[in-house]
């Protein structure tokens, strides 16, 4: 029985399992029997990866079956400082399963988007919680809190998603709100108004943020990064995931 090595999101972990990228998606989120709800980001990280920051080897001999067969649902490798002990070139797919255990896989991009006109919202998933909104495109943003670092707050790596603001981006202060569905929308637009090329780069809307936000926000896809690497996984159109992903996305905004 195949045993894979997980990173997770939410919270930040290294996990190893002997589930499949869905079957882990489901159990992770709604737990056992389906008792509980909540949204799993997780990448899978390459079997052969091995750092001294991590005793893989201990938790991979304590992933067994179950005296029935089943297979060892999680061992927990460890919940501290985990991204910035893993290099980009070692996660491989991005699974995002829904609170019902409906599970999407996104593959790397072969290269960084375009930047982009306009202002942005960005939800750092690790190693901190914090919605941010910015003047920066997601490179420099990332740049600015890794490997160049503008002031003293510096992270070793950072994974983050941008997230939607329609026409805020253009215009924070008349722009229509459309359907975001952000309960915080005067705040958000102040925070907006602080924020520009030529000024202020960066605004915190919440310091400590709701790692949880509808998948159907999402603006263009994930980011991860370690040092000077970042990777990029696009998220599909709304229109792809209604037709190729119909279920995932039904249950994606029940």
């Amino acid at each position: 029985m195949k045993t894979h090595l997980y990173f997770s999101l939410l919270p930040e972990a290294l996990i190893a399992s002997q589930l499949t990228p869905e079957q882990f998606g489901q159990y992770y989120a709604t737990g056992h029997r389906y008792k509980s709800k909540g949204q799993a980001i997780f990448f899978e990280v390459d079997p052969a990866f091995r750092d001294a920051a991590f005793n893989i080897d201990e938790a991979l001999k304590l992933c067994v079956p179950h005296p029935d067969g089943t297979p060892k649902n999680s061992v927990y490798v460890s919940m501290y400082r985990v991204l910035e002990h893993i290099p980009v070139s070692a996660l491989s797919k991005l699974y995002l399963s829904t609170a019902y255990g409906h599970t999407l896989g996104l593959s790397r991009a072969g290269s960084l988007p375009k930047e982009e006109a306009g202002l942005h919202l960005y939800h750092d998933l690790a190693p901190v919680n914090s919605l941010v909104v910015s003047a920066q495109s997601p490179q420099a943003y990332y740049a600015g809190i890794t490997s160049k670092p503008a002031k003293f707050i510096r992270f070793p790596g950072l994974c983050f998603v941008e997230l939607a603001l329609g026409a805020l981006a253009a215009d924070p202060l008349d722009g229509p709100v459309g359907d975001l569905p952000y309960s915080f929308m005067h705040h958000l637009r102040e925070a907006l108004l602080q924020v520009s090329p030529t000024g202020k780069q960066n605004k915190l809307v919440h310091r400590v943020h709701s790692p949880e936000f509808p998948y159907r926000t999402v603006k263009g896809g994930f980011y991860v990064g370690n040092g000077s690497e970042l990777a990029f996984y696009p998220m599909p159109s709304h229109e792809v995931l209604r037709g190729d992903h119909s279920a995932w996305w039904r249950s994606a905004n029940l």
